[in-house]
């Protein structure tokens, strides 16, 4: 039974991969185009930035140096409620300020490794880390690629796009932080302290954490295409178990979704009904929470702008589009693909999409 479910879990993290190779087809055929423009469909920076941060974070997991820091760190948290709260908190700060997706790949681990020291649910704690996460990087224009896209469309300068994002971030973050009271108990941590310190494994840590801020650095300056390929080749030649412990299956489900959503967003039935729901009362807003649903809050970005100048309409609704199903935010996908917690897609849905009916509303009566 436990190999059952465990078969079944993983057909079941694998659906949106399946969906998306099925749907290719009928997109081609609806939208027909060339390989080379398939492929200009595709954002290789994002891709490859996706590969390098992957493999950075998988490499300070395999030290495990991060399971002796959380070790060190868990005896001051009385409880996992504060555990979940000091977490969801620096995830939520964190994320404004290296991005959503960056703060997850430097946290996942950490949280991985809570999981293994205590009998703290670490499944429920990445699901709200996922929307914490949401939360928190819709305050700067520098905390999601939606934002980054937006602030540069709008011409707003930095302060004046953070002023108009934080009632809605600040909001956010406090109904995922009272929601986390709901989900997390007051239960004491039983902690086991790891004996690991290996050269081998510091040497490891040490270069992986010295990796991280030359990496980020290179995907400001648009090099990550040759700064993933340097790490993947560094840790093939010194430490092959990092490369074959990546979940390469994640960069093909990123791949095909910026392929299908960049051939669904061509078609003209979608722009036309794009453009004439946004002539509609709140329709930048409404309209563009329930598009980030069907293709990612970052697609509907792009798509959307054209079709408005509402600018804090449309930056709030693909902010809360974000949250709901898995897809609304690429955020989402990485936290539940590199978990590998069984049955955690589903459980994710049972608190997101009450999330995302609430944060429409909140967010609609702010506006």
């Amino acid at each position: 039974m436990p190999a059952f479910r465990l078969v079944m879990s993983r057909v079941s993290e694998d659906y949106l991969l399946l969906t998306l190779l099925l749907l290719l087809p009928l997109l081609l055929w609806l939208q027909p185009t060339s390989p080379a423009n398939l492929a200009a469909l595709v954002d290789w920076h994002t891709v490859t930035a996706l590969a390098g941060l992957m493999l950075l974070s998988r490499a300070l997991e395999d030290s495990g140096y991060l399971a002796r820091f959380a070790a060190r760190v868990l005896p001051r948290c009385h409880s996992e409620r504060l555990l979940a709260l000091l977490m969801l908190l620096f995830a939520a700060l964190l994320s404004a300020i290296v991005t959503n997706d960056v703060a997850l790949f430097i946290l996942l681990p950490i949280t991985l490794s809570i999981g293994r020291l205590t009998g703290l649910p670490v499944g429920r704690l990445i699901i709200f880390l996922a929307l914490a996460v949401n939360a928190g990087s819709a305050l700067t224009p520098i905390g999601n690629p939606q934002n980054l896209l937006l602030w540069q469309a709008s011409g707003y300068s930095f302060w004046q796009f953070t002023l108009m994002m934080a009632p809605l971030s600040l909001s956010l973050l406090l109904l995922i932080l009272l929601l986390s009271s709901l989900a997390f108990g007051c239960n004491k941590l039983n902690i086991v302290v790891p004996h690991n310190n290996s050269a081998d494994n510091k040497r490891l840590f040490a270069w992986s954490l010295a990796g991280y801020p030359l990496f980020i650095l290179a995907m400001e300056y648009q090099l990550a295409p040759y700064a993933a390929l340097a790490i993947l080749l560094a840790y093939t030649v010194c430490k092959r178990t990092v490369v074959s412990g990546i979940d390469w299956l994640l960069l093909l489900v990123f791949m095909l979704m910026f392929i299908d959503l960049g051939l669904l967003a061509q078609l003209p039935l979608l722009q036309q009904s794009a453009a004439q729901l946004i002539t509609l009362p709140d329709g930048s807003y409404l309209g563009s929470a329930i598009l980030s649903q069907l293709m990612s809050n970052v697609p509907a970005a792009i798509f959307l702008q054209h079709f408005t100048t509402d600018w804090r309409a449309l930056s709030w609704g693909v902010s809360v589009g974000g949250f709901g199903l898995a897809i609304g935010s690429l955020a989402n996908l990485i936290a539940l693909r590199l978990s590998k917690q069984p049955g955690l897609w589903r459980e994710f849905h049972l608190w997101s999409l009450p999330v995302f009916a609430l944060s429409l509303v909140l967010g609609w009566l702010l506006l």
